[in-house]
């Protein structure tokens, strides 16, 4: 992610000085040096886990799911009518 730092000249020179000597990018010295900082070690740094949702059975469907989209569309339709009646 691209982000802007306010950083010391002093400390800044300091960080491309190191990153020139190790020959690596500023930005990967900074990434490893503020991991180090915040306790992480590079060698640790693990994968995230893949998310997983567990399931249930809900049992049979009382009506047929072929035609969910129309029973959608009735549902929608009588709550229309519904809230036009409650106007009256």
């Amino acid at each position: 992610m691209r982000t802007t730092l306010n950083i010391e000249n002093c400390l800044l020179q300091e960080l491309k000085d190191l990153a020139h000597q190790e020959n690596i990018s500023l930005t990967r010295l900074v990434n490893r040096v503020l991991r180090n900082g915040m306790g992480f070690a590079e060698a640790s740094i693990r994968p995230k886990k893949p998310y997983h949702e567990e399931s249930f059975d809900m049992g049979k469907p009382y009506i047929n799911l072929e035609k969910s989209l129309a029973v959608s569309f009735e549902l929608e339709d009588e709550e229309i009518l519904r809230k036009i009646e409650m106007r009256k």
